[in-house]
């Protein structure tokens, strides 16, 4: 499938879903300029756009699967709990305009577990009155083999068909979708590493020091680099969400 990803970071999501089989990535929108750099590097023929809010669904034309993490600021715990109508978090609108407007075959929704108590309802009941069917689940990095945690809610949708089926009552259809589960199945461990130093662990299949964006090779840019791990999907968790389409394109 042809994929666009939105609030692209350095990749991670794509990332984990190209390497699952699921498609090829052309268009990446992205507005900070060291992601970009990032980006450019690894998907140096892919199209970019800096905000989202000028994308419109001529520029991502024949996109079958659209993807991204929107900001978790007015979602997370630690914001002012403005959620979906939050400054930042309200970009989920643009996201939601986006779909709309390309009906791709597939979305892809990543965010904070404390979506699930400021938004994700209402995520859901949109993603259905525009003609979607959904799961959900949090999954974290340590299911798929790293040594830290970092739970994170992960959304599949895919068009069943015309819209105007979805009459009934949107609150229950998205009751009724809350309750699906991605059935992401965890894999992998993190192994200890007996090499002399304190708490250190080798991550099987892991690497550690290569990939989209490494730190260990200088002090160039670290804030930047620091930032954007920090936002990133992990690949590796991408890449189980990215084996469930698969999965789901075979029942659909």
């Amino acid at each position: 499938m042809k994929i666009c990803s939105l609030f692209s970071g350095i990749g991670g999501l794509e990332l984990g879903l190209e390497a699952a089989g699921v498609g090829e990535t052309l268009w990446q929108v992205e507005q900070d300029a060291f992601c970009r750099s990032v980006l450019a590097r690894h998907w140096p023929d892919a199209r970019r756009f800096e905000d989202v809010r000028t994308v419109r669904a001529g520029d991502i034309a024949g996109a079958e699967l659209i993807c991204g993490g929107f900001p978790c600021q007015d979602i997370s715990k630690a914001g002012a709990g403005a959620g979906l109508a939050g400054s930042r978090s309200g970009l989920w609108w643009e996201f939601l305009r986006i779909v709309r407007e390309s009906l791709p075959r597939f979305v892809v929704i990543e965010n904070v577990p404390n979506i699930v108590i400021r938004g994700l309802g209402t995520i859901l009941g949109q993603l259905a009155q525009s003609g979607y069917d959904a799961q959900w689940d949090t999954v974290s990095a340590r299911a798929v083999g790293a040594c830290h945690r970092r739970d994170r809610v992960f959304v599949i949708a895919w068009l069943r068909g015309s819209a105007d089926a979805n009459s009934i009552d949107l609150r229950q259809q998205s009751k009724r979708h809350a309750g699906r589960r991605l059935n992401v199945q965890p894999s992998g461990q993190a192994i200890p590493l007996d090499d002399g130093r304190a708490r250190g662990f080798r991550i099987d299949p892991w690497e550690t020091e290569r990939g989209v964006c490494p730190v260990d090779d200088g002090v160039s840019n670290r804030l930047a680099r620091q930032r954007a791990l920090g936002n990133a999907v992990v690949p590796q968790v991408a890449y189980r969400v990215g084996l469930r389409i698969q999965q789901l394109k075979g029942e659909i």
